[in-house]
């Protein structure tokens, strides 16, 4: 006699349950529940993009493919590179999207702009997956969140495989992995490498959007972006102006955690500089 279902169990048979009704309800975030930290030196059996030009992002952003489907134009496409290609491209990041707060707060907000969370964690994925479905689908007379979608990646290896150079506008940032020990410091997603990864995808005069909870690492993002060439630091009037500072701050699990906690959150945004002339 079979025992009672074990949580994994449990969690598949609730999500397949799910996906075959094909609800507009929203996922239950307890049978998505993971650890809340990846190694990202470990190796995920991650699949991406050998470049950015053949990423296919068709099935990410159906409402933005450039050409209808079965029509002449995307089979010529399709037998060239076999990439469906987008009317825009994506310009905004979220990179660690956590359980989607922050992705499905902006997208209403910013209706014309492509966003993609990029999460490591395989169950955090799938729940921001079948919330962006299930949002699409309560919002299909108005056409909201076909803007927003999200996928399995680890930035610190793949970003520039996903996104060509000054292609992003904005990289948000919010409260990531602190990694306390100093030991642990390289796998901090603010380093002077990634940096340096960071101000080849985003264009002049875009920003990065940092916010966490930890003082020091408030200051080691602050230290090492200050210390790049292509950063300057946003002046605090104008990053309080920004309504994104306000979404990031109210909008992120972790940024709700922390307000009921009545714990400090520290914010900091840097634009991405022209680059000197050669």
């Amino acid at each position: 006699m079979a025992g009672p279902a074990n949580k994994r169990q449990k969690r598949e048979e609730y999500k397949n349950s799910y996906r075959e009704e094909s609800t507009v309800a929203l996922p239950k975030k307890k049978f998505y529940r993971q650890r809340a930290h990846a190694n990202p030196f470990s190796d995920h059996q991650l699949t991406y993009p050998v470049s950015p030009e053949s990423m296919d992002w068709s099935s990410y952003y159906p409402a933005f493919v450039s050409t209808p489907p079965g029509s002449a134009v995307e089979d010529s496409n399709a037998a060239t590179d076999g990439v469906r290609k987008l009317s825009q491209d994506v310009e905004v990041a979220d990179i660690g999207c956590g359980f989607g707060g922050l992705l499905v707060a902006l997208a209403p907000k910013l209706p014309n702009t492509l966003l993609l969370g990029m999460e490591i964690r395989t169950q955090v994925t799938e729940y921001v997956q079948d919330r962006i479905k299930a949002l699409r689908a309560q919002n299909a007379d108005t056409g909201l969140y076909q803007n927003a979608a999200c996928l399995r990646a680890n930035t610190m290896k793949f970003l520039p495989n996903f996104f060509k150079k000054h292609q992003l506008s904005k990289i948000f940032l919010c409260f990531p992995d602190p990694h306390f020990k100093a030991r642990k410091h390289k796998a901090r997603i603010v380093s002077t490498t990634l940096n340096s990864e960071y101000a080849y995808v985003v264009r002049p005069g875009g920003i990065i959007y940092t916010i966490t909870d930890v003082e020091d690492l408030h200051n080691w993002m602050v230290q090492h972006f200050d210390s790049h060439p292509s950063f300057a630091r946003v002046p605090e009037d104008e990053q309080e102006a920004d309504e994104c500072v306000s979404v990031m701050r109210t909008e992120t699990e972790e940024g709700k955690k922390v307000e009921r906690n009545k714990g400090p959150k520290f914010v900091a945004l840097f634009r991405r500089l022209e680059d000197p002339e050669w």
